[in-house]
């Protein structure tokens, strides 16, 4: 029986990979990867020939991984590659890793790079406890959800976001936390990497003042700064609202976003305080 390699790749500069990597990629019989043709130029540029690709993606995860647990069992040493970085974080994997397990086949890992590290560990933000949350949900109610529930850990966490999408989340973050420290890091270790450290404010200016900054791979990360708060002054706020007929949902929002408090924690307040009155 064969083994499963799970292989880290470069996450934009071809040169940073491992020997180790190199050696593995040049033993295996199979390479399963994201993209047959980036994984390709990556062969190449090592050297690197007469390798089987097959393709192993989000949408054939479940057809390809079947395949390549019929390959080990055949005898056949496979390594699995994302198209940049390390299988399974943000990236395909996980299906075939677990199938490998359930099937007495040993899984080998290859580390390597991981974008999330890489920008955590030039961001000069806490680091000894963090979050990896990778890509938010499309929808903005979710996202919105979501950040509330990252921020009030009180952990640094780490994002991946899209071009198209990154200033509307760092919006987001500064309706919510505008005080969080935030260090945004785009195109990795490739020739225009750059770094944005400073408020979700500052950023959005500029990447809003020059829309050419805005291509390329984001990593978002964020160590939050909640706004200080009395309980009590959140509570002469409802009060204040409720005597002014405003409706519980109204309240819920607009002191959500004032004070950076999730709307349900709001909610068991208003209700708290209306049984008392």
């Amino acid at each position: 029986m064969g083994r499963l390699y799970v292989v880290a790749t470069p996450i934009g500069n071809l040169k940073d990979i491992t020997f180790r990597a190199i050696e593995v990629l040049k033993s295996v019989d199979v390479i399963a990867c994201e993209d047959t043709r980036i994984t390709g130029k990556l062969l190449s540029y090592y050297g690197i020939s007469g390798k089987k690709l097959i393709p192993y993606y989000e949408h054939i995860e479940k057809e390809a991984s079947e395949k390549i647990i019929r390959l080990i069992k055949e005898g056949s040493d496979v390594a699995l590659v994302s198209d940049a970085g390390t299988p399974c974080i943000s990236d395909p994997g996980y299906r075939v890793v677990k199938l490998a397990w359930e099937n007495n086949i040993n899984v080998v890992p290859v580390p390597g790079a991981f974008a999330g590290a890489v920008a955590l560990s030039a961001s000069g933000l806490p680091s000894d406890k963090f979050l990896f949350c990778g890509f938010l949900p499309n929808r903005e109610k979710k996202k919105k959800e979501l950040l509330e529930e990252y921020i009030k850990t009180g952990y640094t966490f780490i994002l991946y976001e899209s071009p198209k999408r990154v200033v509307s989340t760092l919006g987001l973050i500064h309706m919510i936390a505008p005080e969080s420290e935030i260090v945004v890091a785009k195109e990795l270790t490739k020739i225009h990497e750059r770094f944005f450290r400073g408020k979700a404010e500052d950023i959005i200016k500029k990447l809003s003042e020059e829309k050419t900054l805005r291509k390329g791979e984001f990593v978002i990360i964020v160590h939050p700064v909640l706004p200080e708060q009395k309980p009590e002054n959140l509570e002469e706020e409802i009060k204040r609202l409720l005597k002014e007929g405003k409706k519980s949902k109204e309240i819920a929002r607009e002191l959500s976003e004032k004070f950076g408090v999730p709307r349900n924690d709001i909610y068991d307040l208003i209700l708290k305080i209306k049984n008392e009155s």
